[in-house]
């Protein structure tokens, strides 16, 4: 089609030159629906969101509550098998609080990660009114997402979950329900480290567990029988050990990801970089903001819980919606 001396390219998986960065917020959502305007906030970085994001996917919905499930289940035997019954005051106190301090800052990630818009392109702004607002150089390329008939930014890619093309689109992950990409990579982050932590976490304490209760009788370090304990816990182990191996890697994967500006899908297909690359430490800062703090391990940070509220009272159903 051509319009304005410019030329829209029904490509879905090539280099166009308009940049992610660009105005690309007009425009419909005719499989979502979004209340209250299409104010997202397109640079990277953990700005403010505004939005209230969510995938009805059956799939990703049963794999997030299997998530949660696990996690309160080591919190349960943590706290009920292995720290209450102990006979010191100081080490159920100490390690109570790290542990479940941890575990609410993993489901807090996950919850982040799983209700923010990962940076999606708006369906159906390709129109020709559209198209000529962008004031594009003669010759100049841009193109089109033919799933989602959407403008596709530098470095979109189309989910075919999200049934949307995603801004620096890493991986679309059923653990949280989402895509991760350019808004809400950086509480996928800090999910994978909590969980990793916590792994860890549990996986010493029921081998301290497991020492103390050789030594003495099971019924004087547990309220539970001997055999119910020790089914809880191996199942724990088990749990922790595998939790930890996927967390670890999946965490040391990101953090190798931001430090040299490639997504998992770009590695994958061996894209050429058309982008000026922001490795290392300003990679970082692109992902969590600003320079190195304690606020880049706060998944709480720029939640606005009034806003959300307001806001989450106008959502509609559909392939997902956004506040």
């Amino acid at each position: 089609m051509q319009s304005s001396g410019h030329r829209l390219r029904d490509i879905e998986q090539h280099h166009p030159l308009l940049s992610a960065g660009g105005d690309v917020e007009a425009g419909t959502l005719d499989a979502g629906v979004m209340v209250g305007g299409p104010h997202h906030n397109n640079h990277a970085g953990p700005n403010p969101h505004h939005t209230l994001w969510f995938i009805q996917d059956g799939c990703g919905m049963v794999c997030a509550g299997i998530t949660w499930f696990l996690v309160l289940y080591a919190a349960f035997v943590v706290n009920f098998v292995m720290l209450l019954p102990a006979k010191n005051s100081w080490y159920p106190l100490l390690n109570g609080a790290v542990f479940n301090t941890l575990a609410v800052l993993a489901l807090a990630s996950h919850m982040r990660t799983m209700l923010t818009d990962p940076g999606a392109v708006p369906k159906g702004n390709a129109t020709k009114e559209y198209m000529d607002s962008l004031q594009l150089k003669p010759g100049e390329v841009i193109y089109k997402c033919p799933k989602c008939c959407s403008i596709k930014p530098e470095r979109a890619h189309h989910c075919s979950i999200c049934k949307r093309c995603i801004r620096k689109m890493d991986h679309h992950c059923p653990w949280v329900n989402n895509c991760v990409g350019e808004k809400n990579q950086r509480f996928f982050v800090l999910f994978t480290m909590y969980i990793a932590l916590i792994s860890a976490h549990a996986l010493g304490l029921s081998g301290m567990h497991f020492f103390t209760c050789v030594k003495v009788q099971w019924n004087e370090c547990s309220d539970f029988s001997p055999g119910v304990s020790v089914l809880l816990l191996i199942f724990l182990c088990l749990e922790a050990v595998l939790f930890l191996t996927f967390t670890a890697v999946m965490f040391g994967t990101q953090l190798h990801s931001i430090c040299n500006d490639e997504t998992e899908i770009e590695r994958l297909k061996n894209e050429k970089p058309t982008w000026e690359r922001r490795v290392r430490w300003d990679g970082m800062r692109s992902v969590f903001g600003g320079p190195p703090s304690l606020l880049w391990c706060n998944p709480f940070n720029g939640l606005r819980f009034h806003r959300l509220l307001l806001l989450s009272r106008g959502r509609r159903s559909g392939a997902e919606f956004a506040v």
